[in-house]
């Protein structure tokens, strides 16, 4: 859980409702990221990894991503994480555990995201690591009530060729559960435009875009995103508050980008909760959908960034609702989890089912 500064204003008694039990929607969350830190301490254990107190203490680890050698060493723990799933019943273990935590939260949908070339050498090759995630993606779907699906994402360290065959791939398996296509890693690294047929492929597909942009860098990334690859959806995308042109851009067009304000703290996009620009982009009605992006190294979960919400942007529960509802509104579920996720946001606020914010 997230330790909140002493001396914030309380919210109003009105204003204090269970946000576990707010139906939400997630949207950006990792595959290794999604990890709980005791069963990485298990698996390490049972494949002889070693790991660097960072990521065997019991508490989030130190980070700054902001340089190359911070985010060097981000990069490197996420490895070492990634280095113990090596085994079908490992990655089941974890899918099935990464939806008990959204269930906890309050989520009734989740889009978790994930490079499978990572985990194809342990799982006999590209095609078989997709369908081993896919499977368990299922098996965890019917054992919680959890909708989930997957977003297949390319790394932009790597050649663009490697994204059109990981485009192809999606494509393949978008009615075994894919219904995303996205670019991810360090997006000072490999041009934007340099992916612009992988995401043509998947478009084409049927998949949704949603690439990474505008968190390490600023609004340029996000136009990238936007002109470059069409972007449906942008991965945090916070950094658009500094151009009110790219704001208005990002609200007509109702592209949706997916907040993760723990993680922008915990790499020191920004120095403290209440700098993270979530009323700036709630203002400009552009639509977010709060995301816990990698809980295994931030160290909270998705009803935590509404907290954050609550706690330190002085969101009311009107509008954590709507934050809820934008989730909702962004994401790939079907119209019948849609319309079953948004009466329970209204039932949750009590408002009338045809008001809402927007």
């Amino acid at each position: 859980m997230l330790a909140f500064s002493e001396g914030h204003p309380p919210n109003p008694p009105n204003d204090s409702r269970d946000l576990t039990l707010l139906p939400k929607a997630h949207l950006h969350l990792h595959f290794t990221g999604s990890m709980r830190p005791t069963t990485l301490i298990e698996l390490a254990d049972k494949y002889g990894v070693h790991l660097p107190e960072a990521l065997s203490s019991g508490t989030p680890p130190k980070l700054r991503a902001t340089d190359e050698r911070g985010w060097f060493r981000f990069q490197r723990l996420y490895d070492i994480a990634r280095s113990c799933l090596r085994a079908p019943e490992d990655i089941q273990r974890l899918v099935r555990e990464a939806a008990e935590e959204d269930v906890r939260d309050g989520s009734g949908w989740l889009e978790i995201q994930v490079d499978p070339t990572s985990y194809a050498p342990h799982l006999g090759g590209l095609i078989p690591a997709l369908e081993i995630i896919l499977d368990a993606v299922e098996s965890a779907s019917r054992d919680t009530g959890l909708g989930m699906r997957v977003l297949v994402a390319a790394n932009r360290m790597k050649h663009p060729l490697e994204a059109r065959t990981l485009a192809r791939l999606a494509v393949r398996f978008a009615d075994r559960g894919v219904v995303g296509f996205g670019l991810s890693n360090d997006e000072r690294r490999g041009m934007a435009r340099d992916f612009d047929r992988a995401f043509s492929i998947a478009r084409d597909g049927g998949l949704l875009a949603a690439p990474h942009g505008g968190e390490l860098t600023g609004p340029a990334s996000v136009r990238d995103c936007l002109d470059d690859l069409r972007a449906a959806r942008v991965g945090h995308g916070v950094r658009a508050a500094e151009d009110p042109r790219l704001l208005r851009r990002l609200a007509e067009r109702g592209v949706t980008c997916e907040v993760c304000p723990a993680s922008n703290v915990a790499l020191g996009v920004y120095e403290r909760h209440e700098d993270v620009p979530l009323r700036t982009l709630f203002d400009a009605g552009v639509p977010m959908a709060l995301g816990a992006d990698d809980p295994l190294l931030f160290g909270s979960r998705l009803a935590a960034q509404y907290e954050i919400a609550r706690r330190h942007h002085g969101f009311t529960d009107a509008e954590l609702a709507e934050l809820a509802r934008q989730s909702v509104r962004g994401s790939a579920a079907p119209e019948g989890v849609r319309e079953k996720l948004l009466a329970g946001i209204d039932d949750w606020i009590g408002a009338d089912p045809a008001r809402g914010l927007s």
